[in-house]
């Protein structure tokens, strides 16, 4: 479960964070948010990291950035790899400058395992890829099925094979790779060594019907913004549509539309059914009924609701120009 707040030491520095499900608002909430109570956002999504990916992953446009200071966004290129050891310091170390300046940190995104690994202060080994050993690992894939892989994993480390879907081959590689690199079990990354914040964590949600009609109006004004260019530019700049970055609902979809591998309306439908089952595991990872999660429904005034609730938390008076 997420903290959401440590009466053992509330002299720790504040840290809040904004999570739910994707299309959900949380962006809009969360710069509201930080304009109002002299905040900085630290990105918890993995996407957002890469430079060029802007259209497909709802990014922060400049403007927005320029009005509320963002952190761990446009980081890497998209053949850079961030680990989750990586970005866990990175956040840490955004967090912590924030902190140090008076400002408010606020953590905002939906990849769980970001949230988790900082919020839970995850005991993670910062180590470097074995590039051979994961190229040996995709050719044994390539032979045996994602769903063999995942078989293999859950014979040396069956806490981690449960908590990685056998669909998700990427991850099962990551895990055997740490395994069989280390020596040490991948689910050993889960142990908490508590985290160094008072925390509040605020969800955003909508009812399923609402968001889905959201995520589907999302990807249409993807597309008339220039999905189809942005990773047309992508693949012409030399990146492979098998990397990791590129593997992203959306811009999957639309570089195997561009290679001919689908049709536009094809590579539409695979992308709303890719959402819908990422919110499905996202549901997984945030649930309603956590009591250290408070959530509230993504209504057009959610914003007043959530920063009285901020100011109570934190100790501060109503904000007097209200």
């Amino acid at each position: 479960m997420l903290s959401a707040t440590d009466p053992v030491n509330p002299a720790k520095e504040p840290l809040v964070v904004i999570l739910g499900p994707t299309a959900v608002g949380k962006t809009q909430v969360a710069l509201q948010l930080a304009a109002r109570l002299n905040g900085e956002i630290v990105s918890a999504d993995s996407r957002l990291l890469y430079r060029g990916m802007d259209i497909g992953t709802a990014k922060p446009t400049s403007e927005e950035r320029a009005r509320v200071p963002h952190h761990l966004i446009d980081a890497a290129d998209p053949d850079q790899t961030w680990s989750l050891a990586l970005y866990q310091r990175s956040a840490r170390q955004a967090i912590e400058d924030i902190q140090s300046r008076g400002r408010l940190p606020f953590l905002v995104g939906g990849t769980g395992q970001y949230l988790r690994a900082i919020l839970h202060g995850w005991q993670i080994p910062l180590a470097h890829p074995d590039l051979r050993l994961r190229a040996a690992l995709e050719s044994w894939a390539a032979e045996i099925g994602a769903r063999g892989l995942h078989a293999r994993l859950a014979v040396l480390d069956p806490a981690a094979a449960a908590a990685i879907d056998h669909r998700n081959l990427r991850r099962t590689i990551r895990a055997l790779e740490v395994i069989l690199h280390s020596g040490r079990p991948f689910s050993e990354q889960r142990r908490s060594g508590g985290a160094p914040y008072r925390m509040l964590s605020i969800g955003l949600d909508l009812p399923r019907p609402e968001l889905y009609a959201r995520i589907d109006a999302r990807i249409e004004n993807m597309l008339a913004a220039g999905l189809v260019r942005e990773v047309q530019d992508l693949l012409e700049r030399g990146y492979a549509s098998d990397l990791p970055a590129l593997s992203a609902i959306g811009y999957q979809e639309i570089a195997a539309y561009l290679q001919g591998q689908l049709s536009l309306d094809e590579a539409v439908a695979r992308i709303r059914r890719r959402t819908r089952q990422f919110v499905r595991r996202q549901a997984n990872w945030f649930k309603r009924s956590d009591p250290e999660i408070r959530w509230f429904t993504a209504h057009p005034h959610v914003c007043d609701e959530i920063e009285k609730s901020i100011r109570d938390w934190l100790g501060l008076v109503d904000n007097p120009q209200k």
